[in-house]
């Protein structure tokens, strides 16, 4: 009985520390923000917070294009929200960076832009552009949500992903309500709950493969959407670029897009499935400079390290072992196009360098 008496003061006694801890931390953190001092930025939430500032930036540069020629009223309202959505997060983020008198990132500007450009692509395609940049802010600010731990930043990041889920959502209801989105095929719902009861169900090089899951189709069917939209931009991007290494590196981006669509439409028509049409026809003739060679240059490199994210994504969610297969070798035949990518963007200085940690050794042998 005396132990017992012992052991809960210890764990009274334990949980008392415990609670005066928090409490002495919430009374420092509380103190900070009243003094408006919420500690420095550590290192995730530095290079969240620069990633951020590009896209944005390159993104007002693209908006404020795309607002010279469109012509549907509804689209151009949700261009212009995007300008002034991203041009507020470039304030927010200056002045993050101001108050750690961290040096502010290039990024892009009006100078990136020919707003006397002809028209290079079509209402329909800005439509789809939006909501497809909508889905990859969700992906980006969601991972500043769970990663940043500043309770200013962390806000920041929560504004951010609610922006874009409003954007995704709005884009989505124009695209539904006007036939341009073709949704993800249509499958019969089980009539019983069933587990797998035989290895084949992972099979898929030798002998009878299974029917496509919803989980995979659905991984096949977004890949093929994402692999239109990019597809449409780089043959947009190769008529009016003006350097024949980033001309040819968008033709070889239309090329791998114009692949793995048909490799990932032959999955579905295996099973009988639909395939979602492409966007070739919303890209005009236009052949004059419209944006610089690093803006377009950027602009794909990043969606190729989305599209690299997508594929390992859909690599570990897909049982069939020809498909999880698949997903990899085409994921790796991404990687090294970036990486080429980033080549020429280091050849012709146009890649900012992120924050990056101190280099101990060199600061030793400089001592």
């Amino acid at each position: 009985m005396e132990m017992d008496t012992n052991k809960d003061e210890s764990s009274a006694g334990l949980g008392a520390g415990w609670e005066a801890q928090a409490l002495d931390s919430g009374e420092q953190m509380n103190r900070g923000e009243q003094t408006g001092h919420a500690g420095k930025m550590d290192s995730s939430e530095m290079g969240l917070l620069w990633g951020s500032y590009q896209n944005d930036t390159m993104s007002i540069c693209m908006g404020k294009y795309f607002l010279q020629h469109v012509e549907d009223a509804k689209v151009r309202s949700f261009i212009e929200h995007g300008v002034k959505v991203s041009q507020g997060h470039v304030q927010s983020i200056t002045k993050f960076f101001n108050e750690e008198s961290f040096p502010i990132p290039k990024g892009f500007s009006e100078a990136d832009i020919n707003l006397k450009a002809p028209r290079l692509f079509s209402d329909s395609f800005y439509l789809h552009y939006l909501h497809g940049m909508a889905m990859m802010g969700i992906v980006a600010y969601s991972a500043g949500c769970f990663t940043a731990t500043r309770s200013d930043i962390r806000q920041y990041f929560n504004e951010c992903l609610n922006e874009s889920l409003d954007l995704r959502n709005k884009t989505l209801n124009t695209l539904l309500a006007t036939g341009l989105y073709a949704r993800p095929p249509f499958i019969s719902g089980p009539d019983n709950v069933d587990f797998v009861e035989n290895r084949s169900y992972l099979t898929g090089f030798f002998g009878k493969k299974r029917a496509l899951n919803a989980i995979e189709i659905t991984n096949i069917y977004l890949n093929i959407q994402r692999n239109h939209l990019g597809k449409a931009l780089v043959m947009g991007f190769a008529q009016v670029a003006q350097s024949q290494k980033v001309r040819q590196f968008m033709e070889r981006g239309k090329d791998i897009s114009h692949k793995h669509v048909k490799i990932f439409s032959d999955y579905l028509l295996q099973t009988d499935l639909p395939v979602p049409i492409s966007h070739d026809h919303d890209v005009t003739d236009s052949t004059e400079q419209t944006f610089s060679d690093k803006l377009m240059m950027f602009h794909v490199t990043a969606l190729i390290t989305a599209g690299v994210g997508n594929y390992g994504i859909a690599m570990g969610s897909s049982p069939r072992r020809d498909l999880g297969l698949t997903f990899a070798r085409l994921q790796a035949e991404v990687a090294l196009y970036g990486e080429d990518g980033a080549e020429i963007m280091i050849d012709n200085s146009w890649l900012e360098e992120p924050p990056q940690a101190e280099d101990r050794r060199q600061l030793i042998r400089n001592h």
